[in-house]
C-alpha cells in the first residue's frame, strides 16, 4: 500500500474499491528500495507499490525467491511502511488468511509460478480459489503468468520495477512491456565516472571540492614539515 505523501491522499482499500467499482486500472508496481518506493508513492498513477520477494533475483543476484530468507525480507520491507501482507498460495491458505484478516492484518494473496489457466477446468479452479480467498478477507489477488483473458476476469496486471524501467537483465517474462532502458543509462554513468576519475577531470577543483584558505593550507604544510 501507499502511504500519504506530498500532494496526493493515502491509498487505502477503500480507494482499490472504489477504483474497481468505476473500472478505473488499478496500477502497481515493485519497490525495493527507498529511492524506488519514492518514485512509486509521489506518482498519483501508481496506486499499489509492492515489496516482492522478486527481489532475490533483481537485487540480491538469486537464482530463485526461495533462496530468500525471512530476516532479508523483513530488511526490505521495513523502511516501506508496509500496510499489508502477500502470502502465496491458493485455498490451502484460505484459514490462515481467515486468522490474520481477523486480528486486522491486511492480506494480498497469490497463486502459482508456472503458465496456468490454459484450459476451462484449470481456469476455473483459479476463479474458484481466488473467490475463496476473498471470502477469507484478502482484498486482492496476484495471480501470476495466466492467459491474457483470464487475467482480465480475475484481476489485471502488475510489473515488477526492473523489468518495467529495463534495468533486468535475465529472462524477459512473456507478459512483460520494458517502458524503460535504464540499464544502458547505469552503463553509461558507470563508464563516465570511470573514465574522468581515470583522466583526472573528476572531481573537478572549483566546482566539486571543497578549499582550504591558502595561508591556512601554507600553515598547515609549514607545521607537518616541523613534525
Amino acid at each position: 500500500m501507499v502511504s500519504k505523501v506530498k500532494g496526493r491522499d493515502k491509498v487505502t482499500i477503500q480507494t482499490l474499491q472504489k477504483l474497481r467499482e468505476a473500472k478505473v486500472p488499478i496500477s502497481m508496481l515493485t519497490a525495493y528500495d527507498y529511492p524506488t518506493a519514492v518514485s512509486c508513492s509521489s506518482n498519483s498513477s501508481i496506486d499499489i507499490t509492492l515489496v516482492g520477494d522478486s527481489l532475490a533475483q533483481v537485487c540480491l543476484g538469486y537464482k530463485s525467491t526461495t533462496q530468500l530468507t525471512l530476516d532479508q525480507m523483513i530488511h526490505h520491507a521495513s523502511a516501506s511502511q508496509i500496510e499489508a501482507v502477500k502470502l502465496e498460495g491458493g485455498e490451502e491458505i484460505a484459514d490462515l488468511v481467515r486468522r490474520l484478516t481477523s486480528i486486522g492484518i491486511l492480506h494480498v494473496s497469490l497463486s502459482g509460478y508456472k503458465v496456468q489457466g490454459k484450459n476451462v477446468a484449470s481456469a476455473k479452479a483459479l476463479v474458484r480459489a481466488a473467490k475463496v480467498l476473498e471470502e477469507a478477507g484478502a482484498f486482492s489477488a496476484v495471480v501470476e503468468a495466466v492467459p491474457k483473458e483470464l487475467g482480465r476476469y480475475i484481476t489485471e496486471n502488475v510489473l515488477v520495477w526492473d523489468d518495467a524501467m529495463g534495468t533486468w537483465l535475465g529472462h524477459k517474462a512473456k507478459f512483460v512491456r520494458r517502458f524503460g532502458n535504464l540499464q544502458t543509462a547505469r552503463e553509461m554513468g558507470v563508464q563516465g565516472y570511470a573514465n574522468a576519475v581515470k583522466d583526472g577531470s573528476f572531481p573537478d577543483p572549483q566546482r566539486e571540492s571543497y578549499t582550504m584558505n591558502e595561508a591556512e593550507w601554507t600553515r598547515f604544510l609549514e607545521e607537518m614539515d616541523r613534525a
